[in-house]
């Protein structure tokens, strides 16, 4: 067991910029070419938890995707268009695409019982800490 309770999926620093790729999305099997984003993130601990805080901007409850699985937290955000349906785009540089990120978990994660919350395109997720196991005595019988 390590002290480190989370950590990115990639030994790399993230790549702040954008990339175009192909994929599947968590909620759907059809692959889509979209802009890809990696989010920045800070992520400290309190005397009961870690908590990580992502900027998210322009997206919303309703596109936002949180997972846990085999001890990985994912994270997952669609930025809808900019431009209101009917409308011309005369300059951009708030671009659609998709925010994702991955966490590796360390057994120190009460998963059961992680909670998240987006407020003005910041999204905090709580990873409480997971209960130590008690210390307990084993009787052995003999043959």
């Amino acid at each position: 067991m390590t002290n480190e309770l989370t950590r990115p999926q990639s030994d790399q620093p993230p790549d702040q910029s954008e990339h175009t790729s192909i994929y599947a999305t968590p909620s759907g099997p059809s692959p889509v070419e979209r802009h890809v984003f990696t989010p920045p993130i800070d992520i400290f601990e309190t005397p009961t938890g870690l908590v990580l805080r992502a900027d998210l901007p322009g997206v919303s409850l309703d596109t936002l995707e949180l997972q846990v699985q085999n001890n990985r937290l994912t994270l997952f955000g669609r930025v809808a268009p900019a431009a209101p349906d009917g409308s011309r785009l005369l300059h951009q540089e708030y671009h659609e695409g998709d925010y994702l990120r991955s966490f590796i978990l360390s057994d120190n994660v009460d998963h059961e019982s992680i909670t998240a919350k987006l407020t003005n395109g910041v999204l905090e997720v709580f990873l409480p800490h997971a209960p130590e196991a008690e210390a307990r005595r084993i009787q052995v019988s003999g043959s």
